[in-house]
């Protein structure tokens, strides 16, 4: 069974001028991220947890500390993307909005620290950034199919 493919179509798009802004959010965005592990690679000694032990049922404050990064490691993939396709048509608020969902994240991960759960709702102004992210990719795509963004 042989299947005919299509021919393919390549498409080229040239990208706003700032879109460097997105470029360089994404960046800080991996210097969060590895901020992030770097402090339970620190929780690790300071509780004494052994990898390859995820969580410690003894040490609940580590846990904090894990389930801060494991967070924003369940979240970061979705980050990236609406980023990227906000970032599209708005390079300049999507840069904006990603800057606050990472500052949101720092904030998030050290009332976790804390050891009280309940104290990371002080980054909860996050969901604006990823929210607002979340909108200009929707915008980015309608614009896009109706002809009104031209890249």
């Amino acid at each position: 069974y042989q299947r005919r493919v299509r021919d393919s179509v390549s498409i080229v798009m040239p990208l706003p001028a700032a879109y460097g802004y997105v470029v360089l959010t994404a960046a800080a965005s991996t210097l969060m991220n590895a901020y992030l592990g770097i402090q339970v690679g620190k929780a690790r000694k300071q509780f004494k947890v052994e990898y390859p032990t995820m969580y410690d049922d003894k040490k609940p404050v580590f846990n904090c500390y894990q389930r801060a990064h494991q967070n924003t490691l369940e979240n970061y993939a979705q980050f990236l993307l609406v980023l990227t396709f906000g970032g599209l048509s708005q390079p300049v608020l999507a840069s904006g909005l990603g800057a606050l969902w990472i500052i949101s994240r720092i904030v998030y991960a050290h009332g976790y620290y804390t050891g009280e759960p309940k104290n990371r709702n002080r980054g909860a102004f996050g969901y604006i950034g990823i929210l607002g992210l979340l909108g200009l990719s929707v915008w980015t795509g309608v614009s896009l199919l109706n002809g009104s963004l031209a890249l």
